[in-house]
């Protein structure tokens, strides 16, 4: 059978976006973006007669997947893709798209059961641009999280929280970095690590109340606003978490730089432990 235009469109995507895909058992198979790439192969894409089917293992469906990727169900479908006119063939396009700028990364921030809340996407000039889910738009997502009286539409919630949860029940520390790059640097370490969208202070208590009774360490970045976020961190989290220690990268500003570096999960600079787990003893910040 001879590959649909579907199934080639959403291959070359894949290929496009650095995504490993290999096939196996008649079908495509790649990891499950939809949440955070940590089962490999979970995804079994094969061709249909018309179009192309998605399915990921894990999420037992394909509605995250496809958000990953800024597809609907339409575009499964060989024809008609019926899609605004202005609305590219792939997921590239940002709002600084028109200035040049190309999209480099897009991290989703989902619920604790998985599902998406809202998402946030990076370009290679370091611009930032939030989106939320909404089926009634034929991309699938609005750019705002807001309302047009400025009234917040989606939840805060911290980023990995389906990961942060079961590093709770785990008893594991989590560490909160300042953004998504950072945290991403950590998991890769084999931490476990969240932040809040939109950078040095926008943590909120909302945030924090995901991390009640856990042992949390703060990771600054090394500069004003990342000393000024980690002081925020602190103060939403006192009270709450069972120890709170701060630390900063040994080398460069902030935990991607620390990893990139060479040094391992042991070498941080602590600077401050302002809740000491019981025993230890206090840091001076």
């Amino acid at each position: 059978m001879t590959d649909t235009i579907a199934f080639n469109r959403l291959a070359d995507l894949l290929r496009d976006r650095g995504e490993p895909a290999r096939y196996s058992g008649g079908k495509l198979r790649t990891r499950g973006i939809c949440h955070g790439g940590d089962s490999p192969d979970t995804v079994a894409i094969s061709r249909t007669t018309g179009g192309v089917a998605v399915f990921c293992h894990k999420c037992q469906g394909n509605t995250d997947f496809l958000v990953e990727l800024g597809w609907t169900l339409a575009d499964l479908f060989d024809t008609p893709l019926d899609r605004d006119r202005d609305r590219p063939a792939d997921d590239t396009w940002i709002p600084c798209r028109d200035r040049g700028h190309k999209r480099v990364a897009q991290y989703v921030y989902r619920d604790e059961n998985g599902a998406a809340v809202h998402g946030v996407t990076r370009c290679d000039h370091k611009c930032f641009a939030q989106w939320r889910p909404d089926n009634t738009a034929k991309s699938g997502r609005r750019w705002s999280l807001n309302d047009r009286d400025g009234n917040r539409l989606v939840r805060l919630v911290p980023f990995r929280l389906p990961e942060l949860l079961k590093a709770k029940v785990e008893d594991q520390v989590v560490f909160i970095c300042e953004g998504e790059k950072d945290v991403l640097a950590c998991v890769k370490q084999g931490l476990a690590a969240t932040c809040n969208a939109g950078g040095a202070g926008k943590w909120t208590a909302e945030h924090a109340r995901h991390l009640e009774g856990m042992d949390v360490t703060v990771f600054a970045d090394r500069d004003a606003p990342g000393r000024a976020h980690a002081e925020h961190v602190v103060e939403t989290l006192t009270g709450l978490a069972r120890s709170i220690y701060v630390v900063q990268a040994k080398t460069g500003k902030d935990a991607a730089d620390h990893f990139a570096a060479g040094h391992g999960t042991f070498e941080f600079e602590q600077v401050w432990a302002p809740v000491p787990y019981p025993g230890d003893p206090a840091v001076d910040a």
